[in-house]
């Protein structure tokens, strides 16, 4: 996870901030945080990504990785709007998401992270050896 947010970065803190915390990190500030659960959300999604357990449909392209990123991040902000005891902000959700939008998009512009992440999940493709198979009712053969 330190390639693509160092632990001294503001998501990485946020998201420490906010596990470390998660039944009150609401109550330390006077009003809703966005840029916190804005940095939490971008870490999260990324981490979730990089676990691969929920993921079915695996990204061919930059733009699909972003969707997927940033479908995850909107998932951790809908749960700490849900836990938080604060009142969200007019604009604020617009707000937090924006800002985890552009955290993902900055960590996928540096230098080959979208390339890493893409591969990593990446279906290996598979060489199949075997007779060749006729199909039910016809001539034809199909080489496998």
């Amino acid at each position: 996870m330190d390639r693509f947010f160092a632990p001294n970065t503001s998501e990485a803190m946020a998201h420490s901030h906010l596990t470390e915390n998660w039944f009150t990190w609401d109550q330390d500030h006077p009003s809703f945080n966005e840029t916190l659960v804005a940095g939490c959300a971008s870490y999260q999604a990324f981490t979730r990504y990089l676990s691969g357990s929920d993921l079915f449909i695996v990204p061919r392209s930059r733009s699909e990785l972003e969707g997927v990123l940033r479908r995850y991040a909107y998932d951790s902000i809908h749960n700490a709007i849900a836990v938080s005891r604060q009142t969200l902000q007019r604009g604020g959700y617009s707000r937090i998401c924006s800002l985890a939008e552009k955290s993902i998009r900055d960590v996928l512009n540096t230098n080959d992270n979208a390339a890493v992440l893409l591969a990593l999940h990446a279906p290996q493709a598979k060489s199949f050896s075997g007779p060749d198979v006729s199909l039910p009712n016809s001539n034809t053969r199909i080489r496998t």
